[in-house]
């Protein structure tokens, strides 16, 4: 299994996703029935993402073929995902999506993963030379927009769990939006992960849980080496976690074992290992100079891909989603911060 993103790869992920984007059943929906006419089909309830098992999934399904065509827009399967676009990226299809969300029971909808999964597909299918998929859904990337400036101010405290509800994963995702759309939002989010983790310390990392998707330890790193500025993220990361040139602690080291791809939950622990890579290869692109702890990371990094990688589609608990966290792993890793 190679582990460097070229075409073929590429190809293959995509194909994997455009294989389950439109696909509706089966479903898991994040719905609040207020009555009996809440009883209706997901398509009708999202009429562009209804695929992929449930929204957030095919919400970055479609960030990943968006992120694909951009790096290889001779891809084969360009043609695919450029008709799936112009299907799927509808304005009538959009204005039901908004309205959705209008609903006073929808107002923790998908909070706080799904809305930063589809800012960070508006930030790529704004950055595509077609500029009509991105006008159509921009839209809808306002309102979560919107929702992310109305939440930080309240939200007293992170999220640190590995999975859906993860805050650090949450800021990472969306700062691609706000860096090109609201400077305001992100400094906001610049603020907001700095007063929940500024603080933190020696990390002990007590994981993986038998369900996490993601480290709650290094997403937090990977988290403010986005949003901070090299000076002063580097005297926090030794801090943080000060003992990586010995590989401790032990777990950050370790790939997590799989040991039924069947369940929908423990499939969860190769998402972990592929995005443990990827924050990995963040961060080992902030070091500079001679550091060992580079060797480390990235040996480190290489070992969790290869734990997962071979796994992507083995069955559709993972199937549907797991390709967009290879992406994420493999995809360029930016080394400076903003």
């Amino acid at each position: 299994m190679a582990e460097r993103l070229d075409e073929a790869l590429a190809e293959r992920l995509a194909r994997i996703a455009l294989g389950h984007v439109g696909q509706e059943w089966p479903q898991k929906l994040d719905h609040v029935l207020t009555g009996p006419a809440d009883l209706v089909a997901p398509s009708v309830l999202h009429p562009v993402f209804h695929g992929s098992f449930d929204w957030h999934s095919c919400v970055h399904a479609h960030w990943m073929l968006a992120r694909l065509l951009r790096r290889f827009p001779r891809l084969p399967s360009a043609g695919a995902i450029a008709a799936r676009f112009d299907a799927a990226f509808t304005e009538a299809g959009v204005a039901a999506e908004c309205a959705y969300l209008a609903r006073p029971s929808s107002r923790g909808f998908e909070r706080p993963y799904g809305w930063a999964w589809l800012l960070k597909l508006q930030a790529e299918l704004d950055a595509l030379p077609n500029p009509v998929w991105g006008a159509r859904l921009a839209p809808l990337a306002d309102i979560f927009a919107a929702r992310f400036r109305s939440h930080l101010p309240m939200a007293d405290y992170p999220s640190r769990a590995g999975m859906h509800t993860n805050t650090a994963f949450a800021l990472m995702l969306a700062a691609d939006w706000a860096e090109a759309q609201d400077p305001a939002l992100l400094a906001l989010m610049r603020e907001t992960a700095w007063r929940w983790h500024g603080e933190d310390r020696d990390a002990q990392a007590w994981e993986p849980s038998g369900e996490d998707f993601l480290s709650p330890t290094l997403m937090e790193a990977a988290c403010l080496a986005r949003l901070l500025p090299p000076d002063r993220f580097a005297p926090w990361f030794d801090r943080f976690l000060p003992w990586i040139g010995a590989r401790k602690p032990a777990a950050l080291f370790t790939p997590a074992r799989v040991s039924d791809r069947t369940d929908g939950r423990i499939a969860h622990l190769d998402g972990l290992n592929l995005s443990r890579a990827w924050c990995w290869r963040i961060l080992a692109g902030t070091l500079r100079g001679a550091d060992m702890r580079r060797a480390v990371m990235e040996e480190t990094a290489q070992a969790h891909l290869a734990a997962s990688m071979p796994h992507l589609d083995d069955h559709y608990m993972g199937g549907h989603w797991l390709a967009s966290f290879c992406l994420l792993a493999l995809d360029e890793v930016r080394e400076t911060t903003a």
